[in-house]
């Protein structure tokens, strides 16, 4: 934990003991929450813009390597919020560190679960409407292009070398073209990387 304390080179890290800061900061991340379609990850883009150019809670670097922890340990890819808004405050001691990182993630949770029920609820009566299976057709591709855009944020945030770039392009090959579990691609990344072939 020790990389988020160094601050972000570009501008200065935002306060976020000021309470105002903190309202602010829950504010971004309950309005970004009702735009979560097809699940957090489609949010990275944003949440790279707020967390290291407006902000300035962290560095490239820094949101890189939350981003692997979030995507690496058990449980929802959103979780990556509660790991931001604990870098930001981190500076400010381990009060506020908790404060931000528990009230980002129910900020970015609660608002998208609560329409995700009430749309579910009333989902069941659009069964044979034609406006149902027009818009279930249409974010399809939506989904796909947003997910798309976010594989190109992280390969430009976290890889800055040649090797590192080559691997990932490779990886995103066989992914599309082989049923090879991802498992397999992060073993050897990390072994590659432990080796020191491949860093950022």
């Amino acid at each position: 934990m020790s990389g988020l304390v160094a601050s972000a080179a570009v501008c200065e890290p935002a306060r976020l003991s000021d309470l105002g800061t903190l309202l602010q900061v829950l504010w971004e991340f309950l309005s970004l929450s009702l735009f979560s379609l097809g699940g957090g990850n489609t949010l990275l883009a944003e949440y790279h813009h707020l967390a290291v150019s407006q902000f300035c809670w962290l560095s490239n670097a820094q949101f890189a390597d939350l981003y692997a922890l979030a995507e690496a340990a058990p449980g929802p890819s959103s979780m990556l919020v509660g790991l931001l808004g604990l870098g930001a405050s981190w500076r400010e001691g381990p009060f506020w560190s908790l404060l931000t990182a528990y009230g980002a993630e129910a900020a970015i949770l609660l608002p998208s679960t609560l329409v995700m029920v009430l749309a579910c609820l009333s989902w069941k009566r659009l069964e044979h409407s034609p406006w149902r299976v027009a818009f279930e057709r249409g974010l399809g591709p939506i989904t796909l292009g947003i997910l798309f855009a976010v594989g190109l944020k992280i390969l430009r945030t976290a890889d800055t070398n040649t090797p590192g770039v080559l691997v990932s392009l490779v990886v995103c090959g066989l992914m599309l073209r082989t049923r090879i579990s991802p498992l397999w691609f992060m073993a050897v990344a990390g072994v590659l990387g432990g080796l020191g072939l491949i860093n950022r």
